[in-house]
């Protein structure tokens, strides 16, 4: 069986650094807001080549955090990609603000910057783009319309740890950035954690201070605040990890390079862009028999994801919060298909998910 994530196999590599700093954490008797956060902090920061890094707990509270602190008049509205995974626009919801969707780029499956303007209206104070798969968004462009209308942007990067546009990192180009480290990220703890980055001195005091009961001082509460805070423990677990992510983008990158090289023309691989650096949390391909494609794979004892198979719109949550079609967004979630690219797959199981996805086209 070629399981489509193993996460036990995928960190047993670090099995031994996480013991010994698990007993570190368990010794220390400081289990909140200790060394460790600021250790991973800091380390974090520079790996993204920002200011600063905040450790929240988990990638919503991220985005819900970095959108309450810029401080915005609520019930305006945050554009957003119309095939983003669902927690971008519970975040804009849980904020105070109202999204807007904006298709995609059919090839990319990021935002469309073509698209954004014709859904820019008085009432809106900010983009939320989404590194989408592991490639980071056309930012140049989008960052041009952002400054002429003066408009916020809060970069979703749960699944681009380490994805570049050139040589800037995801993280660093908007007024926040909002990392996952769910389980299954590129750069996963062993349980639900995440970070906000920031430039601005005065934006990342106020993401502290939220995250903690909008407190600064104990006992004093400055804002209306959250508790949110990453785990003493987690963040021991993301530095061990942390000195890795290279070799596990790398590796990743890798198995990419094959199901380039190996995969059927037939089915819609994803696109690669001069410049860019992407990361592949996900490697997705296309195809119009998507679910007889996955029956066969399984059939064949190989497992496969989709993200995602209902588009936002079409979601029962979201009854009455949107309007009008999103064609594009339903090309992609009708026939969109993850193909395993793990840490822990080989080459091999690659070569073996191609020969399977091939014969079924010929």
């Amino acid at each position: 069986m070629i399981a489509y994530e193993n996460l036990k196999e995928v960190n047993k590599p670090f099995f031994e650094a996480y013991k010994r700093d698990f007993e570190d954490s368990l010794n220390s008797g400081w289990y909140i807001l200790g060394n460790k956060v600021a250790r991973f902090e800091e380390e974090f920061a520079a790996f993204c080549k920002v200011k600063h890094c905040i450790g929240v707990a988990n990638g919503l509270d991220a985005l819900i955090l970095s959108l309450v602190a810029l401080d915005l008049p609520k019930g305006k509205e945050v554009i957003v990609p119309s095939n983003t995974y669902i927690a971008s626009i519970l975040a804009v919801i849980h904020a105070g603000f109202i999204p807007v969707l904006v298709e995609p780029n059919i090839k990319t499956y990021n935002i469309d910057p073509e698209k954004i303007e014709e859904k820019i209206t008085k009432n809106t104070v900010a983009i939320m783009v989404v590194h989408l798969y592991g490639k980071v968004c056309q930012m140049d462009a989008i960052l041009q319309i952002a400054s002429a209308y003066r408009l916020k942007v809060v970069e979703d990067c749960a699944q681009a740890h380490g994805a570049r546009q050139g040589e800037q990192l995801a993280g660093s180009f908007g007024d926040f950035g909002a990392f996952s480290f769910y389980p299954t990220k590129n750069l996963g703890a062993l349980g639900d954690a995440g970070c906000v980055t920031t430039n601005s001195d005065g934006l990342a005091d106020k993401v502290r201070t939220l995250r903690n009961y909008g407190s600064q001082q104990k006992y004093v509460n400055q804002y209306i605040g959250y508790n949110s805070r990453l785990d003493e423990i987690q963040a021991g677990f993301l530095s061990v990890k942390l000195k890795q992510l290279d070799d596990i983008t790398s590796h990743k990158r890798k198995l990419a390079t094959c199901y380039f090289k190996q995969l059927d023309e037939q089915v819609v691989k994803p696109m690669v862009e001069d410049g860019s650096y992407d990361v592949f949390h996900i490697y997705n391909i296309r195809s119009i028999n998507r679910d007889k494609l996955r029956d066969i794979l399984l059939k064949h004892d190989i497992k496969t994801e989709i993200h995602y198979p209902i588009p936002p719109h079409q979601q029962q949550a979201m009854k009455g919060v949107f309007k009008g079609a999103y064609p594009i967004s339903e090309e992609i979630h009708q026939t969109t298909l993850s193909l395993p690219i793990s840490y822990s797959h080989s080459e091999a199981d690659v070569t073996r998910v191609a020969e399977v996805i091939n014969s079924y086209f010929h």
